[in-house]
């Protein structure tokens, strides 16, 4: 039967080697699917498709033989991997999708995000974001040499990590009226995004969201048919 999965937020690095094995062990599981959709945040820090870290390489050739076998595979860039690009999408046999995206879910309209761009309570993040996305800001960015794009990304993650702690929890979740916005301006009933790491289902009068879960103990994925959508999760042994 036909099918399309969808996940985001694996934060991909180093020092969680069972998230990436936990990778590496779904994807076959599912290389019968149409197509996977990414929806940011694959890795926890994205220093340009330069990279030829360990970790990159090892993805890459996840990701390789997972498109090889037969299915589409697309990657949205998140507010970890905003420098994700096209080389190294047409390395893993992936398309960019740009955020926002609305495609043709089995005769449904669907929006699809990241998420990030939703959380307009959290004024200093947008702030951030805006200067994330500026081309000149990135080519300034990636401008540096590999070992100073590294020591920086370290630097950031800190930073976002200890600000993140200092905020309020509703704060960090998506703005009810944005996602009201951003959905009618899209036309649709129906949006699925990640970012929050607040897995549900959510039904409103505008229509249904469906928010996908970060990878840590366990892993989530969004599967869809013709008939049928339902958020899945799985145990990740450590």
């Amino acid at each position: 039967m036909s099918s399309t999965l969808f996940i985001a937020d694996l934060h991909l690095e180093r020092a969680r080697p069972t998230v990436t094995r936990a990778l590496a062990e779904f994807l076959p599981q599912h290389n019968n699917c149409d197509r996977l959709y990414i929806l940011g945040d694959l890795f926890d820090a994205w220093i340009g498709d330069d990279d030829d870290s360990p970790l990159v390489t090892e993805v890459a050739a996840i990701l390789r033989k997972f498109s090889a076998a037969g299915p589409e595979l697309f990657i949205m860039q998140g507010n970890r991997d905003f420098l994700l690009g096209n080389t190294f999408c047409q390395i893993v046999g992936a398309r960019l999708l740009p955020d926002p995206t609305v495609i043709d879910l089995y005769g449904e309209p669907t929006l699809l995000m990241h998420g990030d761009s939703l959380c307009t309570g959290d004024k200093e993040y947008q702030a951030f974001r805006t200067t994330a996305r500026d081309p000149r800001w990135q080519a300034q960015l990636l401008a540096l040499e590999l070992p100073e794009r590294r020591a920086l990304a370290a630097r950031m993650r800190s930073e976002s990590r200890e600000a993140t702690g200092n905020k309020a929890e509703d704060i960090m979740d998506v703005s009810p009226s944005e996602v009201e916005k951003v959905m009618r301006d899209c036309g649709v009933k129906q949006l699925i995004h990640g970012h929050t790491h607040r897995p549900a289902e959510h039904q409103s009068g505008i229509g249904r969201r469906w928010v996908l879960g970060d990878w840590d103990s366990r892993g989530w994925a969004i599967t869809a048919s013709p008939n049928n959508i339902k958020l899945n999760n799985f145990n990740i042994i450590q």
